[in-house]
């Protein structure tokens, strides 16, 4: 380590990870015009959105539920955590239980964690109602979910890479699906799968539903939807990325003995109650979990190394306490929903000031004060 605020990425100047947080100001509470009952779903899906205790709808799921179920090509503009989910899911789920035999969806996703957590919000609301669905993602079994494939599910939940590959194996068939979803859009075109989604968009049926959603409307994005739906409606609920609720400082380091001695420190105390730390690469994350259970402190990393099942494990532990600190790579920057993280570390700095935003935005959710702190060496200022 050494040089300037960022070693490999885009050089940030260290005064833009310092902001006093602001307190958040009262706005106006949100009045749907629906409730979910006002959606008439199928008789089996009203009582499995009743059993998720769903009464009133999120702004995503008031303003789009109705235009999706309409056939309409759709635009969401949702921050990760607002229920936009359940704001596809619900019409999707209605469309196909009207034609089970012909009628099917795809749904693209950035991450594995993303498809596990559709799918499982998937397949709570379909509960005893036949509809099918298979997860297709990298790093997971090929051939068990081959199988699963030629099962003919009703929906489908993939990272691109994957799809793609099974596609052109002659696995994944796209004949029948009437529904398009592509879920944390710009998390994508980030990511570089811009080549595999238009590739998967060119090879389903023109005449289909596609529903597209993005914290952020890019230029990259508005090509994309461009190309993918010449009329569509356009909704937009996200919230401002300013962070400025979030309480975020700068911590001076040396060496990296020191900077190990003080996240230590910082973690020994009570307030650390629930903390994700970024870290630049897979093996680093790896080995600051393990260093930091060998201090005593419970931590798990999720990283690209990991299996699927070794992600989700991991995961779990996290947002149900068993461990106080999650090590992560940026995979977890976007497209978790993880609630209740008291701060956000960032012991590597990102890659940009995006990607800065994106993380930080793990805490402060749901009106809540957020605190982050970026490691810095003391050379940089």
């Amino acid at each position: 380590m050494g040089g300037r605020a960022r070693f490999k990425g885009t050089y940030i100047n260290p005064d833009k990870f310092i902001n006093r947080a602001t307190v958040i100001a009262e706005q106006a509470e949100y009045v749907p015009t629906h409730r979910f009952r006002d959606f008439h779903f199928v008789g089996l899906l009203t009582r499995n959105i009743e059993n998720h205790n769903y009464i009133t709808p999120t702004p995503i799921q008031d303003q789009a539920i109705q235009s999706i179920m309409d056939g309409k090509n759709l635009l969401g503009l949702a921050n990760t955590g607002t229920g936009k989910t359940a704001a596809f899911l619900l019409p999707i789920i209605e469309k196909i239980n009207k034609n089970p035999a012909t009628s099917t969806a795809l749904i693209i996703v950035p991450t594995r964690e993303l498809a596990t957590q559709i799918d499982d919000e998937y397949r709570a609301f379909t509960r005893d109602m036949r509809l099918y669905s298979a997860v297709v993602v990298g790093g997971a079994n090929m051939f068990r979910q081959i199988s699963t494939l030629r099962k003919n599910p009703h929906v489908v939940i993939g990272t691109p890479g994957r799809l793609k590959d099974l596609f052109e194996r002659g696995e994944l068939k796209l004949e029948n699906t009437d529904t398009l979803v592509l879920d944390e859009a710009d998390r994508m075109l980030d990511m570089g799968f811009s080549k595999d989604i238009n590739f998967l968009v060119d090879a389903l049926p023109a005449a289909r539903q596609t529903l597209c959603f993005s914290a952020t409307m890019t230029s990259t994005v508005e090509q994309l939807v461009s190309k993918m739906m010449h009329e569509y409606e356009t909704v937009s609920v996200c919230a401002p990325v300013a962070s400025t609720h979030i309480e975020q400082d700068v911590v001076r380091y040396d060496t990296p003995e020191q900077k190990l001695g003080i996240l230590l420190q910082m973690l020994t105390k009570e307030e650390y109650e629930k903390v994700l730390i970024f870290g630049e690469t897979k093996h680093g994350v790896q080995r600051l979990s393990e260093k930091l259970a060998q201090f005593g402190i419970s931590a798990e990393a999720i990283h690209g190394n990991k299996t699927q099942s070794q992600r989700q494990r991991a995961l779990n532990a996290f947002k149900s306490n068993m461990v106080r600190a999650l090590c992560a790579t940026d995979v977890a920057a976007r497209g978790l929903d993880i609630p209740n993280v008291s701060h956000v570390i960032n012991f590597d700095q990102p890659n940009n000031y995006d990607d800065y935003i994106h993380r930080i935005g793990r805490t402060g959710r749901a009106g809540k004060q957020g605190i982050a702190y970026t490691f810095v060496p003391s050379r940089s200022f």
